[in-house]
């Protein structure tokens, strides 16, 4: 099953993609296989938590998982850090976020 997550990349423009809810895929990786991000300018670390080229603004009111410890640390270090900042690499594709809306972070 898939579901839909609007996109807004780092120019501004929304981007509405289908994601797969089966194929065990996070956030970053969506963002990677549409291209939303020049290549090398995102999930950087490969997903691993360790650089922020992945953060991203949650714009809807879904309910994510809690941030583990690695994201809370990678996000005190890294710049635009906002409220409603993510790393796009933690947050697992589920059917709980059909509608998502976020904006990727600026570059650092």
């Amino acid at each position: 099953m898939d579901v839909k997550l609007t996109i807004i990349d780092r120019e501004g423009v929304k981007h509405k993609v289908d994601a797969p809810t089966d194929m065990a895929m996070n956030l970053m990786e969506i963002v990677r296989s549409y291209e939303l991000a020049p290549e090398g300018t995102i999930g950087v670390c490969g997903g691993m938590a360790m650089c922020a080229s992945c953060q991203c603004y949650v714009k809807s009111n879904h309910q994510l998982s809690e941030k583990t410890d690695d994201e809370e640390a990678m996000l005190s270090e890294a710049f635009n850090v906002e409220d409603n900042s993510r790393l796009g690499c933690q947050i697992q594709i589920t059917k709980d976020l059909d509608g998502l809306v976020i904006e990727l972070a600026p570059e650092e």
